[in-house]
C-alpha cells in the first residue's frame, strides 16, 4: 500500500495547485481522500478557512444524513447551503459594474435593496438604475445558455426580486422553495417554470448552480462529500442512513458520472472524503470493488514505493 500523505501537506497542494489557480481559472476536478475518522473534522475546518480566505463557496455533504446515491439529494443538499439572495445581489452588482456604476461600497452580504444601494452610491434615481440593469439581466442571465432554461429563468427573477420594496414580502420565496426542496411544480406556474428537480434533471441543475456561483463573482465552489457511511456493509441500526449493495452501486455510478463529466463542472473542486473500507476490492462488501467503472478511474495505475503523488485522483491522508 502506498504511503499516506500528511493532511497539511495535501491541503497545501490543493491550495497551490487548485484553489489558487486551476479552479478560479475555470477548471474542475474530483478528488478522493481516504481519511481516518478522527481527521475528517480537521480536514473540513482547514478547508473552510481556505475557502473563506479565497472567496470560495464551501458545501458540506454527508452520506450519513442524506441519500448520497440520489442526484436530486446532492443538489438539494448543496442548494440549502447556498445563499441564493446574496448570489443574486452579487450578480446584480457585477452587471452594474459592467455598466460603469460605482458598486465598490455596496455590501452584497447585507440585507439591502441592492438597486437602491447602487443608486445611492452613484447619486442616481433607483428607477433609472433599474431601467439600465434590467436589460443586462435579460441579456446576460435570462439568455445565458450555459444554464438550463428554467434555472436561468429563476435566477433572472431572483435578481429582479432584490428590488424588494413594498409590504408584500419577498417575491422570490417560491423560487427558493423550488431550489431547496421538492415542491409541486404547479407552484412555479407564474414564473413559467415547468421542470421539476428530480433524479433525471438534478445533474443539470448541479452544473448550473456551480456556474451561477462563479457568475456571481465567487472564485468557485468546493464540495466536501463524506461518503464513509456508504461503505458500511452491515446495518448498525443507529438512526443514520444505511446503504444496500444496490444503493452503494448507484452512489458509485453517480461519482463516476461526475468524474466523466468533470468538464461540465464550472470552477469546482469536489472532494470525496472516505474511509479505508472504500478501497476494499471484495465484490461482497461495499468498497469500490463492487463497481469497477469507478475503481478503474480512481485507482493508482503507477505509483512510487516511497513518494506520494499529492495531486493523484486518490490519496491516503495520514
Amino acid at each position: 500500500m502506498p504511503n499516506p500523505i500528511p493532511l497539511a501537506e495535501w491541503l497545501d497542494t490543493m491550495d497551490a495547485e487548485y484553489l489558487s489557480s486551476f479552479i478560479p481559472d475555470g477548471g474542475a476536478s474530483v478528488k478522493f481522500a481516504v481519511t481516518p475518522e478522527e481527521s475528517r473534522a480537521d480536514l473540513t475546518a482547514r478547508m473552510r478557512e481556505r475557502c473563506e480566505e479565497k472567496d470560495y463557496v464551501l458545501v458540506e455533504l454527508s452520506a450519513a444524513t442524506m441519500r448520497a446515491h440520489m442526484p436530486q439529494d446532492i443538489f438539494f443538499g448543496m442548494a440549502n447551503q447556498l445563499d441564493w439572495r446574496r448570489l443574486a445581489r452579487r450578480a446584480v452588482l457585477r452587471l452594474a459594474a459592467k455598466r460603469d456604476y460605482e458598486v465598490a461600497s455596496v455590501d452584497a452580504s447585507s440585507d439591502i435593496n441592492v438597486f437602491d444601494a447602487i443608486a445611492q452610491a452613484g447619486g442616481l434615481e433607483t428607477q433609472f438604475v433599474m431601467q439600465q440593469i434590467r436589460p443586462e439581466i435579460q441579456k446576460r442571465v435570462f439568455r445565458n445558455y450555459r444554464m438550463p432554461r428554467d434555472f436561468r429563468t429563476a435566477m433572472s427573477h431572483l435578481c429582479l426580486s432584490e428590488d424588494n420594496r413594498g409590504g408584500d414580502g419577498y417575491a422570490g420565496q417560491v423560487l427558493l422553495d423550488w431550489l431547496t426542496e421538492p415542491v409541486p411544480i404547479g407552484n412555479l406556474r407564474q414564473f413559467s417554470i415547468h421542470t421539476p428537480i428530480n433524479r433525471t434533471t438534478a445533474r443539470y441543475f448541479i452544473e448550473a448552480a456551480l456556474y451561477w456561483v462563479r457568475f456571481a463573482g465567487c472564485a468557485g465552489t468546493v464540495i466536501l462529500l463524506d461518503n464513509a457511511r456508504v461503505t458500511v456493509a452491515k446495518n448498525p441500526k443507529d438512526g443514520l442512513r444505511y446503504y444496500t449493495r444496490a444503493m452503494a452501486m448507484d452512489h458509485y455510478e453517480l461519482l463516476r458520472e461526475f468524474i466523466d463529466g468533470v468538464d461540465r463542472l464550472t470552477n469546482a473542486l469536489m472532494v470525496i472524503v472516505t474511509d479505508q473500507e472504500f478501497l476494499d476490492d471484495s465484490r461482497s462488501r461495499r468498497g469500490y470493488g463492487i463497481y469497477q467503472a469507478l475503481q478503474t478511474r480512481v485507482m493508482d495505475d503507477v505509483r512510487d514505493r516511497n513518494l506520494v503523488n499529492p495531486v493523484a485522483s486518490l490519496v491516503r491522508i495520514a
